[in-house]
């Protein structure tokens, strides 16, 4: 049986075989729940993600043209192999975010399905067939690859953010550079490991190791990169497009959020209330989907307000299944986390519960923050506007359905949004007036299929959606083909 088991040294891994970065050096991967080392990880530069370019370029040629349905078969392969060592994956996963191998058991299925359903796809490869105006004339589309595809994944779901961009970009008959974060490079190699077993030709999919600016930058710079899939944060999905604009490469971006989620008078709280939680702090609040802004009705706030709060206290924080979420990343996250705190409460925010760094009950090494409600925050406040990416949520008092919705939508985001409300009329209204890409009625902030896209607007995204078909056009290009014939000549 394959050995998934971590290197104490992480290569990278280029052209279907293990590498050390060129300059021989490495960083150090630390386990979030303890604050230990897990092991050194290649911090590669521009030489290495040079070489990978290289090898993605040479193998894409011969990859575009094995049939759809075969790649869709390998890919198939790929997604049995991460079900056959799911166990094994979802360990890696825990271990290196420091969330409880529950979570990650979930996070690893849902890889796996995504793995399946784009798999599928290729057996549903669709162009278009139509009319043309012309006589003997036939007219069609169908997808073409773009060629090199460079793939740059955040840290809080590691396995599925790989699945997210690997699956779609592979099908579509690109080779692939992933970059993953530095906080979770384990997983992207793991799935590396199971790619090649498939029968993946070496050089169609490569992973190389590093930071942002040393191995992240160059791969968004090369002009032999013709699409860079980035999810992150704001500021650099910025920069990203403003290189890729540069030279005309395509990009897609999966930015941020600050997801309202309304409580309306006729909400059932009890529902309302386990949605919230969710929302707020599961996967301890890293999520762009998380719900960070609580807008509940006047008329039921103060018995809202009492009763999650009491839930709130009631969470088990760790990184063992009966938790409700484990660790935040890393040290400098949590720091941040806690500055942002500060900030808000020094402009007069009150800290319901929460606020504070957990250093008790055998969680004192590790990067916990307890779950965290704020409330008397200014709606302009920066703590109202910007994503903290950590389990902090913020109290909201509106006045109805017309304030909720108009202070949803004040926001630099527009990922997600949800409302409680048993309201017909309010629900449908909310879904059409809302400015979000995902919108949701007596449900979370979060919690997205593989068969449907996910995005938003504003500075949520550029437009391009990920899962779903619509994934297909974030990795594909169209052409569009005549056909003309002469019936004399048969």
């Amino acid at each position: 049986m394959m050995d998934l088991k971590i290197p104490a040294r992480l290569p990278n891994h280029i052209n279907g075989k293990d590498a050390a970065a060129s300059s021989g050096e490495t960083f150090a991967k630390l386990d979030p729940s303890i604050g230990r080392e897990i092991c050194q990880v290649a911090r590669s530069r521009a030489v290495d993600v040079a070489s990978a370019i290289a090898a993605a370029r040479a193998a894409q040629p011969a990859w575009a043209e094995t049939t759809v349905v075969k790649r869709g078969e390998i890919l198939r392969k790929i997604a049995q192999l991460m079900q056959e060592h799911r166990d094994a994956l979802a360990a890696i996963v825990a271990r290196e975010t420091g969330k409880s191998l529950k979570d990650a058991g979930g996070e690893t299925d849902a890889a796996i399905e995504m793995g399946y359903f784009v798999a599928g796809e290729g057996r549903r490869f669709y162009g278009r067939t139509t009319t043309s105006a012309l006589p003997n004339k036939a007219a069609m589309t169908v997808r073409q690859p773009l060629g090199v595809a460079g793939l740059i994944i955040a840290a809080n779901t590691p396995i599925a953010n790989v699945a997210w961009k690997a699956f779609p970009a592979l099908l579509c008959g690109n080779a692939a550079i992933m970059k993953a974060s530095e906080d979770t490079p384990v997983t992207a190699w793991a799935f590396g490991v199971l790619a090649k077993e498939a029968g993946l030709p070496a050089g169609v999919y490569n992973t190389v190791h590093g930071f942002g600016e040393e191995a992240g930058a160059p791969l968004v710079e090369h002009d032999e990169v013709a699409v860079v899939s980035f999810t992150g944060s704001c500021e650099v999905g910025r920069s990203i497009a403003a290189t890729c604009g540069r030279r005309m490469a395509k990009v897609c971006l999966e930015l941020g959020g600050k997801n309202p989620f309304i409580v309306c008078d006729d909400a059932d709280l009890d529902v309302a209330i386990q949605w919230a939680l969710g929302s707020a702090f599961s996967n301890a609040g890293q999520r762009c989907a998380s719900g960070s802004r609580l807008l509940v009705f006047e008329a039921v706030y103060d018995e809202f307000r009492s009763r999650l709060v009491q839930a709130t206290q009631a969470l088990k924080v760790g990184s063992g299944d009966a938790d409700f979420f484990g660790a935040v990343i890393n040290e400098a996250q949590l720091t941040g986390m806690l500055a942002a705190i500060e900030r808000a409460r020094s402009a007069g925010a009150a800290v319901l519960t929460g606020g504070h760094r957990i250093t008790e009950g055998g969680l004192e090494d590790g990067y916990f923050l307890a779950p965290t409600i704020l409330e008397n925050v200014d709606r302009d406040a920066e703590i109202s506007q910007a994503e903290l990416f950590g389990p902090i949520t913020c109290l909201y008092r509106v006045k109805g359905f017309e304030d909720a919705v108009s202070f949803a939508d004040q926001s630099p985001f527009g990922l997600t949004a949800a409302i409680h409300t048993t309201n017909i009329n309010r629900a449908m209204t909310f879904i059409n007036r809302i400015k979000a890409g995902v919108a949701s009625v007596n449900g979370g902030t979060y919690g997205s299929e593989p068969h449907l896209p996910f995005g938003g607007l504003r500075q949520s995204g550029n437009g391009w959606r990920e899962a779903g078909t619509e994934a297909l056009d974030v990795y594909s290009d169209w052409k569009t083909i005549y056909i003309n014939h002469n019936p004399s000549k048969c």
